[in-house]
């Protein structure tokens, strides 16, 4: 297919458990070679986030720099491709939740995945 002819979007793709940004170089790398925008983002306490894991009181606070991510990243013009590894798949969820206007798909890579009946916001508060 050619490029002219795909759509390009914007992926914001999000780490799992002990991970951070840096996993996902060689995706983002030709993710961006196809012309596509990407946005990988270090979860609280992770990667280059100067925050301790132990210092975090709530999985939404864990999850914060995704939602600061998808509040800037998408500004009403365009939907982004959400993508959770292992346990960054409920972090999606919590976002898919919170900005649905603002995601045009959701791609969970071996990642955890909230049942249909417990919104994710319920599981957060747990």
């Amino acid at each position: 297919m050619d490029r002219r002819e795909t759509k390009m979007r914007h992926f914001i793709l999000v780490h799992g458990m002990c991970h951070g940004a840096w996993c996902w170089y060689k995706v983002a790398s030709m993710l961006k070679s196809a012309g596509h925008r990407v946005t990988a983002v270090d979860l609280a306490g992770s990667g280059v986030d100067p925050r301790r894991i132990e210092e975090l009181r709530s999985f939404a606070e864990y999850s914060q720099p995704l939602m600061d991510a998808m509040a800037a990243a998408v500004d009403g013009r365009e939907r982004a491709i959400v993508v959770g590894h292992s346990l960054g798949g409920l972090s999606i969820a919590l976002a898919m939740q919170k900005f649905p206007q603002n995601v045009a798909a959701a791609v969970f890579v071996a990642a955890v995945m909230p049942s249909s009946s417990n919104p994710m916001s319920c599981i957060a508060k747990e």
